[in-house]
């Protein structure tokens, strides 16, 4: 049997096929769109993307939300600063020259990152920046190659640094505080190429400001070093305190650069900081003010070198510490104080106390010696006393030395075991004294030599 089509059913036949074919289409370019996203960034978390418009030398931004572009930003430094100004996760795809600093200030939470995206940065900075550290706080800069230029924080609490290359730059990343601090600050996986200074933290300026940066971690970084040059420079009332320093690698005299070039400068203070694992090598046959760390005049509390801290090659010096600033070392550092004075109490009361401390360490060991000088009158006695002071806030007992004349004794085997806890941490030694005239002319030094960590 032979079936015709009317003209009006195979013109619905073509219809249907047409919305099929059409739709299978748009399937396939919208599964392809959704791949093609996905290999090419993962963008989508981000509010807004900043890249150059194609054909042009403009450049555009893109709100992944709402699909908007806006076009025609005729440089990347207007394109970038306007996006976060808009919104606080932008991601960067380069490579751009900045024509003037990139600037977060008085935000929370924002995140620039690129997927090594390359900033010409042409000496400009970008700037992290708050008020005081209340209004500027958990920001992330991540994934960028930064040339010739600086990443600057300033009174922000707890900015995040990972997966950057700074390079021929005259500061890396520059911290500094104009009003209260920047704190909790953690650099992670960055590589500093012929920088100035690698990472510097600057001496506070203003009334309200204090010259802390404390709670800092630094955690597999590499530093490469050139003539004239510093990788770490802690300035002059800087308080890098209670921070870290894991897993870091400083290369030093390389390429025939031979000249004026430190791992670590240490003018301030790094008090109860750690330097674990940070390697200080140097490839120079010929050293010239190469060192590994730099102590100057102004440098109070240095780092506590713990394990796995080396230098290696050859040096001007290993540690150079001029105005012999106590050092301190995991396991054990050696200490002296010496001849401190001790106020003498009348009648038999106890004069005011000398009290004995590592700054922020705890003694280890260490043995006394007290020297009394002076004329004794028929019957006078001159009594010293020294017990420790625990970590706990407890103390030891106390032990005593009597004096009828002049002379000088050190402490004895039995009378140190005699102060020893059963299991405790000394903080300070307590020193007082007491005389059982109404007046004395005897004086009292005390000298303890002992170690500390």
């Amino acid at each position: 049997m032979k079936i015709e089509l009317s003209s009006r059913a195979i013109a619905l036949i073509l219809v249907v096929v047409l919305l099929a074919t059409a739709l299978n289409t748009g399937l396939v370019l919208l599964v392809y769109s959704r791949i093609y996203d996905t290999w090419q960034t993962d963008s989508s978390e981000f509010e807004y993307v900043v890249s150059q418009q194609p054909n042009s030398s403009s450049f555009q931004v893109r709100n992944t939300f709402t699909k908007e572009v806006i076009t025609d930003f005729i440089s990347p430094s207007l394109a970038i600063n306007y996006a976060l100004s808009m919104g606080n996760t932008v991601y960067l795809k380069g490579p751009f020259d900045l024509t003037e600093d990139i600037v977060i200030s008085n935000k929370w939470n924002t995140k620039l990152v690129g997927d090594t995206a390359v900033i010409n940065a042409n000496g400009y900075s970008i700037i992290i920046q708050g008020k005081d550290h209340t209004y500027s706080r958990y920001h992330l800069v991540s994934g960028l190659i930064l040339n010739n230029g600086t990443l600057r924080v300033k009174n922000t609490f707890g900015v995040t640094i990972t997966n950057i290359v700074f390079q021929d730059s005259p500061v890396g990343i520059e911290f500094a505080n104009d009003n209260t601090w920047t704190e909790g600050s953690k650099i992670e996986n960055c590589h500093f190429i012929n920088c100035t200074e690698g990472i510097a933290f600057r001496t506070p300026k203003g009334d309200k400001a204090t010259g802390s940066y404390e709670s800092t971690e630094l955690n597999r970084c590499y530093f490469n070093q050139y003539n004239n040059s510093i990788a770490i420079n802690v300035e002059s009332k800087a308080e890098l305190s209670c921070s870290q320093l894991q897993n870091v690698r400083i290369w030093i005299g390389e390429y025939g650069n031979n000249v004026n070039q430190t791992g670590l400068r240490m003018a301030g203070s790094m008090s109860q900081s750690l330097l674990v694992n940070v390697i200080f090598e140097s490839f120079s046959e010929a050293p010239d003010l190469l060192f590994g760390i730099d102590i100057a005049e102004t440098a109070f509390t240095m780092p506590i070198l713990q394990s796995g801290v080396s230098f290696l090659g050859q040096w001007t010096a290993e540690i150079h510490n001029p105005h012999a600033i106590w050092l301190s070392a995991a396991g054990g550092s050696y200490f002296s104080q010496k001849n401190l004075s001790v106020d003498i109490g009348l009648s038999g009361a106890f004069g005011a106390s000398t009290t004995i401390t590592a700054d922020t360490l705890n003694v280890v060991s260490f043995k006394p010696k007290i020297e009394v000088n002076g004329s004794f009158n028929h019957g006078e006695t001159i009594t010293v006393r020294v017990k420790l002071c625990f970590i706990d806030n407890t103390y030891s007992d106390e032990v005593k030395k009597t004096f009828t004349s002049s002379s000088t004794v050190w402490f004895t085997d039995d009378e140190m075991l005699n102060m020893y806890p059963s299991q405790n941490i000394v903080r300070a030694i307590i020193i007082d004294a007491t005389c059982n005239s109404i007046s004395t002319d005897a004086t009292i030094k005390v000298s303890v030599y002992g170690t500390v960590g």
